[in-house]
Order: C-alpha cells, then structure tokens, then sequence
C-alpha cells in the first residue's frame, strides 16, 4: 500500500481524537467533564456544521445528565445497531464501569476516548494521570495507549476499526492535559484513507444483529450456577484473538502512513543494556533521554506499551533486547496496599517462565496529578539501574522525605534537539495571555515548516490564577513532554509576578527577557529583585519592557493586551520574518475577533502595529533607556576599560 500524504495541522490531543472519532461515529453520547470535554465539543460543532462521517450522516450527539447516563446511553445504542462513542475522564470514567462490564460481555463495539486523570483521594485534582484508566483494567474492555496528539490522531483510528472487527468495546487512553491540551504539528486523515481501510463486513454484521421488533432476539438474561460460569469461559476465543485484530490494524494504519505502530514499541540501542517499560506522554521524554544517553556512550532503551489490555506476553518479548541486564517499570498511578502498581505486575508475569526471568525488575512512580517529570529525573531512573545498590521501588520528580524512595536527579540538563527556540510566558488566567499562545503555535505550525509544540500549565483556579506557557519551535520533531526549563525568551505579562515567582532562572546566556510593566528605569531599578537583576547581569540577558496596559488603553483595548505582546514576542525572536508575522497575526485576528465587528478588528491591528514597533539604541557604553510608543529598551551599562 503507497504511503499517503496528509495535511498538516496545528491541533491539541483533544482535538486529534475529537476529528477521528467522528469518522466512525453515528451516536456520541456525552458529559462534560475536565479535560475531556473538547473531544465532545468539537463533534457538536462538527455535526452542527453538517459535517459527514464515513456513513453518509452528520453526527447525533445527545448530552445526558451525568456520566452514568451517557455510558447508559452508550450501551443501548450499541444494541440497537448504531456506532456509538463517548468522551470522559476521572470520576466520570468510574460511573461508566458497570456498563462497560456490560458492554464487554455483550462483544458491542464502542470506543470511550479518556483524557486520563487523577482519582479524588485525599484531594481532588483536575490533572493527569493513570488512576482513571486502571480503575477499568479489569472490565474486559480493550485499552489501548497514545503518548502525543499524533498519536491521538493515528491510534484513535485504531481503536474505532479495532472494535468494529474485533466485537469489542474499545477504552482509548492519552494523558490528561499533557497530551489532551498539548498543541503540536500533526498530519490530519482525510475521511477517504479511513474509509479503505475499515472492515465493512464488520461494520455490516453489527448492524445486523442489532435489536429489531422484526426479528426479535433474547439478550440481557440472568443466568445461575448452572451456566453462568461456562458462559464466561466460552468468551475467551474473542479475547484470544482480539490482539491479533489490533494488530491488524495498525498494520493497515503503517501501510497507509509508513509508521510503526505494534502492540509494544521499542526504542534505543538494539544491544541495551538498562530499559524502561512505560506508557503514555512520559516516553516521549525517554526518547529524547535516550538519544542524550546513548549518544554519550550508554546502552539504554525503552519499550512503549500501546495495547495494555488484552496483554500479550509474546509481543512484549519479541521486542524486548537480548542483552537487557535490567528492567525499570514506571506507573503513573498509586495502588496504595498494593505488592505493586498494575503495569509492574503485569510485566513480571509476562517475564515469568520466559528467557528473561531471572532479571531483575524495579518499579517507579511519577506525574502523579500531572507532576512535571524531567529528563534529569528519568536519567536518575537509568541511573538507578547501573548502581550497585539500586532501589527496587522509587519514585521520581518529588522529594519522599517521609518514606524516602526518591531518587535524586540534580542534574540540569538540556536534551531538547538542537536549533529548538524555547519560549516561557508568565500570565494570568483570563488575561488572553494563553489564547494569544494558542494563536502564536498556529501561526507558526500552520504557516512554516518548523515542528511546534505549546503547553500551557493552569492555576486550577484557571481565571485569576497563575498560568505558564510553555512553547517550542524547531526544524526537528519535538518530544519534549515537560515544562521548559532552558528558554531562549521568557516573557512576564504581570509585574506583580517578579518578586513572587523566580521569573528569568531558566533562561540561557545571551537569552531575551520582557516584562509587561509601566515603570521607569529608576522604578525598574526600585522594583526588581536583587537576584533577578544579578541574573540578568551575569547572564548577558537581553532585558526589554513594554507598557502594553498603556498601549490598550490608548487604543481602546483596556486590560486585553495579548494581542500587543504576541506582536512584541514576534518581533524579539524572529520566529518568522516581520512584515510575514505582522501579516499572519492581522489574519490571525481578523479570524478571532471578526464577529465582533470591524472596529475591534482595527483595534488589534491597531495593537499588532504598535507591539512590533521596536527601537534600539547605538549608544553601548552606558545604561541606555529609550521609550518611544509606549516602547522600551533597557541596556547593561558596560565597565570601562
């Protein structure tokens, strides 16, 4: 099968399972619930855009009263014959577990996309994690695994095509907000590709035994001592084959795309000596250790885990190396009273009687509630291994003083590839800081051949509170799946924040700094901290200031200044040529702001213009202030010789 050529574009996890799941779909019955409620939103929207999925139809999408209806109205759709998807995570993906179990001994094909996310235990969090999806691993539903939004795109339609062939409800899993909310350049299908590659028989055959007056069947019996057992038993040939039928079809997705999706995944030296068995977002930030690693002269790998149930022995060790002396399995979840968390214990029974039993097994915690891990902590994991004392359970990215099962990871390195533009905005929530981000990662993925990535970490308090984002450009793929810590350009949007929050300490030498404030060089001098301006000096920072609350006042934009500063950020990193990027931010707006009317159109080119206005200074043997529109620059005066 000739490999196809997709169009590219800038979208976030949500919204990659959001355009696939739609393809497959005659019935979506949906509840809002963080941070999986784009996936539903953008099917509404696609459906009151009268857009069609593979059958011809717009989808019917019905929002229920809370999670346990609409897995209610999942089941019943099924059986009577319609293809039926739901979108949740957390608590919500509990109140699904009964019909799930239904669902799963009935052999009906629903897929549920899940955002992964904490379970409330002592606290409750909106953020990531695998304590949601575990929760089901016993429900006989298929799980299968994305670690990024291409992912999202491409294994979503795996699962989709999985259940409609295999006749089996399908729980496609990525992680919450990192991955559901995390902006990147990714190849779109194109509705026609899917189409050739769905089992059509299948699809036929389900519709055929759904539930019909005209040929009544008999289905949600209650079954005795007698029978019940058997029957149960008598379910294992569908599960004994369904590996073999995702299998298949992410052979049909490889043969379309030229990827290599299997069940497991194996990346690194192919004489590796230490590995990690992980799944979701983490590994890709393994990957980017790995390259770092063994390109230092290490021998490490990692095997990605795509299809977690059913679990086939067989295919994880027919990607596992020869040479491994070592395994580390890292959970992102905790199974408190538990010999071990869910993925350890499954990798140990698989190695059990196999050619690797005899080696030892480590297992780790991390993220838990979305806790940015680093590839510092993952060498530690690696680290780990090489030592002649290792910890045989440890967690990673905290500091356990209590029970003191952290591993220490110092290290501040950078494994980003090279020639990738790191960029850090300081905001606050409801300031347009993270929509003008959002804005600036389109512009740039959908207009220039650079990857893009953005990721922006929320306040739970969201309006109000603090939000970071955290956007990276290069010529290479981007794998960087934790906040940026070596930036080319911070930029702080509130002046209260510079002596609240450590602003410029993971800026590079030589790297650019700017502060939205209104003050003076002798207020500057008066308000920023000792330390950050030691930092700024020692680091040959190039520190600039812009009254961007001044600019929107003048032009009639009171507080919403995002739309100034985007331009400035532009203009300071020449991302893309000027008079290019002014263009492509008036089309940017104009597309944003056009339903409000022409004049708050003009206001934000208005903005464009006056943000990107940047005057410098010849004069470089002294302190240096030039304010011109609302515009400054501020230079380190040099010693004198």
């Amino acid at each position: 099968m000739a490999k196809i050529n997709r169009q590219t574009k800038t979208m976030d996890g949500n919204n990659a399972v959001g355009h696939v799941s739609y393809a497959f779909t005659d019935v979506a019955a949906i509840y809002p619930i963080t941070p999986s409620s784009v996936m539903a939103d953008d099917v509404d929207k696609y459906a009151a855009a009268g857009r069609e999925n593979l059958f011809g139809q717009q989808v019917k999408v019905t929002e229920m009263q809370s999670e346990a209806g609409a897995a209610g109205a999942v089941h019943g759709s099924l059986m009577a014959g319609a293809l039926t998807t739901t979108f949740t995570a957390s608590q919500g993906l509990l109140l699904m577990i009964p019909n799930i179990y239904k669902m799963a001994g009935e052999f009906l094909p629903g897929v549920i996309h899940v955002s992964a996310r904490t379970l409330a235990s002592h606290a409750l969090s909106i953020f990531g994690d695998h304590q949601d999806i575990y929760a089901c691993r016993q429900t006989g539903s298929a799980m299968l695994c994305s670690n990024n939004p291409q992912e999202c795109m491409d294994l979503g339609a795996v699962a989709h095509l999985a259940a409609i062939e295999g006749k089996m409800p399908f729980i496609h899993f990525f992680d919450g907000f990192r991955t559901s909310h995390e902006l990147q350049k990714i190849n779109v299908w194109d509705y026609e590709d899917l189409r050739d590659i769905t089992n059509w028989d299948a699809v036929e055959e389900f519709r055929s035994n759904a539930l019909n007056p005209e040929h009544p069947s008999t289905r949600g019996t209650a079954q005795n001592d007698d029978i019940f057992f058997q029957a149960r038993e008598a379910s294992n040939t569908h599960y004994n084959k369904l590996a073999g039928v995702v299998k298949n079809c992410m052979d049909k997705v490889n043969g379309k795309l030229g990827t290599d999706y299997k069940p497991f995944n194996y990346y690194g030296a192919e004489d590796a000596e230490n590995v990690i068995i992980a799944m979701g977002s983490g590994c890709e930030t393994i990957e980017e250790v790995i390259d770092y690693l063994n390109a230092n002269g290490k021998k490490v790998g990692l095997i990605k885990v795509r299809l977690y149930r059913p679990f086939v022995a067989q295919y994880l060790l027919d990607v596992m190396p020869k040479t491994v002396k070592k395994v580390s399995v890292l959970d992102r979840t905790k199974e408190p009273g538990s010999i071990g968390e869910p993925l350890y214990l499954d990798i140990l029974a698989a190695l059990k009687d196999s050619d690797f039993s005899q080696i030892p097994v480590y297992s780790g915690r991390y993220g838990l509630s979305s806790k940015d891990t680093t590839p510092a902590d993952f060498i530690a994991v690696y680290k780990n291994m090489e030592s002649e004392t290792p910890k045989k359970l440890f967690t990673i990215g905290i500091v356990d003083d209590v029970t003191e099962l952290s591993l220490e990871s110092n290290e501040k390195i950078d494994t980003t590839p090279k020639g990738t533009t790191s960029c850090k905005f300081w905001g606050l929530g409801a300031d347009g800081t993270v929509g003008a981000n959002k804005n600036s990662i389109k512009i740039i993925g959908d207009n220039t051949d650079m990857y893009a990535q953005g990721y922006f970490a929320y306040d739970s308090k969201k309006s109000g509170g603090l939000t970071v984002s955290h956007l990276r450009f290069g010529k290479s793929p981007i794998k960087s799946t934790y906040y940026v810590n070596h930036a080319d350009f911070v930029a702080c949007h509130n002046p209260s924040y510079v002596d609240k929050y450590d602003i410029v300490k993971d800026l590079k030498k030589g790297g650019i700094f700017l502060l939205n404030c209104g003050w003076s060089v002798e207020e500057l001098s008066k308000h920023l901290p000792n330390k950050m301006k030691k930092y700024i000096a020692l680091n040959d920072i190039k520190f600039y200031t812009i009254d961007g609350i001044k600019i929107g006042k003048e032009i009639g934009l009171g507080g919403r200044i995002n739309t100034v500063l985007q331009s400035a950020f532009f203009k300071l990193t020449g991302i893309i040529e000027p008079e290019k990027a002014v263009k492509l931010m008036k089309e940017a707006a104009k597309k944003s702001y056009g339903r409000k009317g022409e004049k708050i159109v003009n206001m934000n080119y208005e903005a464009i213009d006056r943000g990107c206005l940047l005057y410098t200074s010849d004069a470089a043997d002294e302190e240096d202030s030039v304010d011109l529109g609302g515009r400054r620059i501020i230079k380190k005066k040099k010693k004198k010789k």
